[in-house]
């Protein structure tokens, strides 16, 4: 005869797992010591997992029963994780989005600035005493470094072009080297990109973003067309493939040009270039910093204990200050989110609290029946954690649909990440069993007598 366990009321199990055999009365074997201790540890976990698994089915239909006011309870604990939930979705997307988007220099390169990331006033006008970079910095760098598969270098300028009665403005005019498509990552849809003899022999000559190309020729091949920049006309020798834009910027605006003819038509005296330097991975990356760096200082006669007069400005950096940022957001949700929290705790612990109260000659049923005091606690407990969770994961599923109601209709990159929805579930759950800790064990300390004179 096996007897039920009920919250902790009868744990007597006859059927192998508490009692043996006795010798003599049958054929079995005595029972050792050992073997003895282990069917004991065997009665108690089994034991103990119908404890928790009858004590999880009662929370959940002590919520079944009280469906408005588990809801009504749940609603700060919802908005909390759907808050948290979402901040984190836009965080991550945004974040993935600027990688992608802005941070991305190309693979393993960096870049040699004169300003590099200036974030204030003070900054930028100490910044406007440093040497301009010039050709002689890029060629000296190119011809000297050994750690570097690459280096590059671009120019530019904001201009309007036209072809034929078609304009466009603010488009960007680049002069750059013929290994800076290569460095960048730039792809090439049609015709081909700049190569050094055009360098070499100033060509008028120029690659357009796709952007320009839409434009100008929209149902046209534009190779061998013509465009013109200000007072300049260039021929078009190839086509880029699609970036596409960034914070609602396009980032196929654009004509590049060699860098010799860009120097020898629309330089100007005050104007400094960018060079790129591209590592052979991502494991060298600061080994060739620390190199560009030595050669800059070198150059520029700088004291050893001297700052850098120039910038070294990787994708790291950019997600740095991009973190810096969005840091602020953060902190703004955690507050909105703990706000939500203790709001919906405290909500919990008055609704488990009247639980109590309304539950006293229950408790009191079952503390006569051998319940301990350690089961009415876990029972109260896991009602409260219960409860929290299934806010938790109402929460979870409401941001997931603000998360998809967003990604459909606006351009905000947004993607819920896995660590989101842990993290709130968890918070969520550890909410419940915090505020659920005082009426638990005034549940548990409530004196068996007193709680079956209590009115049903």
């Amino acid at each position: 005869m096996r007897s039920r366990l009920y919250l902790g009321t009868a744990v007597e199990l006859e059927d192998g797992l508490g009692v043996a055999p006795i010798d003599g009365l049958s054929g079995a074997p005595p029972l050792t010591a050992a073997g003895s201790v282990a069917l004991s540890r065997r009665a108690r976990f089994r034991a103990g997992t119908v404890t928790v698994i009858e004590t999880f089915m009662l929370a959940l239909e002590s919520l079944r029963a009280h469906k408005l006011r588990s809801f009504l309870t749940l609603l700060g604990v919802i908005l909390a994780v759907t808050t948290l939930v979402t901040v984190m979705s836009v965080v991550s997307g945004m974040n993935a989005y600027v990688a992608d988007r802005i941070a991305n220099l190309g693979a393993n390169v960096f870049l040699v600035d004169r300003f590099g990331i200036i974030t204030s006033q003070d900054e930028f006008v100490k910044a406007q005493k440093r040497p301009l970079i010039e050709m002689d910095d890029y060629e000296r760098l190119r011809a000297s470094m050994r750690t570097a598969s690459a280096v590059a270098a671009e120019d530019d300028r904001n201009v309007q072009v036209r072809s034929g009665n078609t304009k466009m403005d603010n488009t960007d005019v680049m002069g750059v080297t013929y290994n800076f498509a290569d460095v960048r990552n730039i792809n090439v849809a049609q015709g081909r990109f700049l190569t050094q003899a055009d360098d070499e022999h100033h060509s008028e000559v120029v690659f357009l973003g796709s952007d320009v190309a839409a434009k100008f020729f929209p149902n046209v091949d534009p190779i061998g067309k013509t465009v013109r920049a200000e007072t300049h006309t260039y021929q078009v020798i190839g086509v880029a493939e699609a970036i596409g834009s960034a914070f609602g910027q396009s980032q196929d605006n654009y004509l590049m040009m060699p860098i010799g003819t860009y120097d020898k038509e629309w330089h100007r005296q005050r104007d400094w270039i960018t060079i790129f330097v591209q590592a052979p991975s991502a494991e060298m990356m600061p080994a060739t910093e620390d190199e560009a760096r030595m050669f800059m200082r070198a150059w520029r006669h700088l004291p050893y204990d001297a700052k850098d007069n120039f910038a070294i400005l990787g994708s790291d950096s950019i997600m740095k200050l991009w973190h810096d940022l969005t840091g602020n957001l953060a902190m703004v949700a955690v507050m909105l989110v703990s706000v939500f929290l203790v709001v919906g705790g405290i909500v919990i612990m008055n609704i488990m609290l009247a639980s109590v109260t309304e539950r006293t000659r229950e408790i009191g049923i079952r503390r006569s029946l051998g319940a301990r005091k350690k089961h009415i606690l876990l029972q109260f407990m896991t009602e409260s954690a219960v409860l929290a969770t299934v806010g938790g994961i109402l929460g979870v599923l409401l941001a997931y649909g603000v998360v998809s109601l967003g990604h459909a209709t606006t351009s905000i990159p947004m993607e819920m990440p896995l660590g989101a929805v842990i993290v709130s579930l968890a918070v969520s759950t550890g909410v419940g069993l915090f505020f659920g800790i005082y009426p638990a064990m005034k549940a548990a300390k409530l004196d068996p007598i007193e709680a079956l004179r209590a009115d049903g």
